[in-house]
């Protein structure tokens, strides 16, 4: 029964913090193989609003990482399939899924005065800027996933602002286009440790990008908490 659904949560957060998750909207940009994480535990946490956005199908190398990937959803609309599985854990949260790219050219497809949190798990920098640019604009929190490729150790992982990152390459690129065009700190989700290897696509493994969507997670919930 729903009552019941979150009954360990109110056990440790409170019926009325529960009550207020519920009510919290909340846009994802990727679901992948941290946005996938991420927005999972967003919605067993208790999230009534989630907007996901992702224009991939599921692939088979994709399995090795993706929280959504599996044998019987590769060809799938990632979307879809979340949007599926999302409804499966909790039937009664609404879920507006988007496959597209989030682009500079279709921002404005996006009212992000209407959400309480946003989530950057894109991949490409120009993609990151924007949302960045323009949650802070618009002065909705934000939270920023940096590269978790060719790392091997989680425990690496921490969520700093942005300007005290260090070692993570997508991190130093991001913080040298976001001094240029004068945007304060934010928090992201970085890897301090040194690539284990330099491969191009990078290597993957399951636990690094899980542990940094469900960092994401943690950082959103109780930001929406004590807000």
């Amino acid at each position: 029964m729903e009552e019941d659904r979150f009954a360990r949560t109110k056990l440790l957060l409170g019926e009325g913090a529960v009550e207020g998750l519920k009510e919290k909207r909340v846009l994802i940009f990727g679901i992948g193989g941290v946005g996938g994480h991420a927005t999972e535990a967003l919605a067993r946490s208790g999230i009534g609003h989630l907007t996901i956005v992702d224009h991939d199908r599921v692939d088979v190398t994709n399995c090795n990482r993706q929280i959504i990937a599996t044998q019987s959803t590769v060809g799938w609309e990632k979307v879809a399939v979340m949007r599926e599985r999302l409804k499966d854990i909790n039937p009664q949260i609404n879920i507006d899924a988007r496959k597209m790219f989030y682009l500079p050219e279709t921002e404005n497809e996006f009212d992000f005065l209407s959400y309480d949190y946003i989530l950057d798990c894109v991949d490409t920098v120009t993609a990151k800027l924007s949302i960045v640019a323009r949650t802070l604009e618009s002065g909705v929190p934000v939270i920023s996933a940096m590269g978790c490729g060719n790392k091997l150790h989680p425990e690496w992982l921490q969520v700093a602002d942005v300007y005290a990152t260090s070692v993570c390459p997508l991190a130093k690129v991001m913080r040298r286009e976001c001094r240029k065009r004068g945007l304060p700190g934010f928090p992201v989700v970085y890897s301090a440790e040194e690539p284990v290897t330099n491969a191009r696509p990078p290597g993957s493994i399951a636990f690094v990008p899980a542990v940094a969507g469900l960092l994401m997670a943690s950082r959103v919930v109780l930001d929406l908490l004590s807000a």
